[in-house]
């Protein structure tokens, strides 16, 4: 049972940069999907970015394509994600999470327990 552990949120002015990092423990990820989600006050979780094992496809929300980065490492089990040009609309607690590559694409397997990102305006 892998376990995650995101780190790296904060507070930071618009225009600024921020980067999350998502170690996996208790058990590999391999053929495992992982992603960054946000949810925002009063709304939903949205996946933000994610990124599949092996080949390192990723995939990016509409609204942080062109300002965000997700990279993972080589043994597959951490990834991070790099922000840039961070606007308050941005401001959201970020959830590492990751899914098997053959689940539905709704079904994410482990979750991490959330990292508070605040960009002031």
């Amino acid at each position: 049972q892998a376990q995650l552990v995101e780190s790296g949120g904060g507070l930071v002015p618009a225009g600024g940069s921020l980067r999350l990092s998502c170690v996996a423990s208790g058990g590999t990820l391999t053929n495992f999907i992982m992603g960054w989600f946000r949810q925002a006050p009063g709304k939903e979780r949205v996946l933000v970015a994610s990124i599949a094992w092996g080949v390192h496809r990723t995939y990016y929300a509409d609204s942080v394509k062109g300002r965000f980065v997700i990279s993972r490492d080589n043994g597959g089990n951490s990834i991070a994600l790099q922000m840039y040009s961070l606007k308050p609309e941005d401001t959201a607690i970020y959830y590492c999470a990751a899914r098997h590559r053959a689940s539905d694409a709704q079904t994410w397997n482990y979750w991490g327990q959330g990292t508070q990102v605040t960009v002031s305006s």
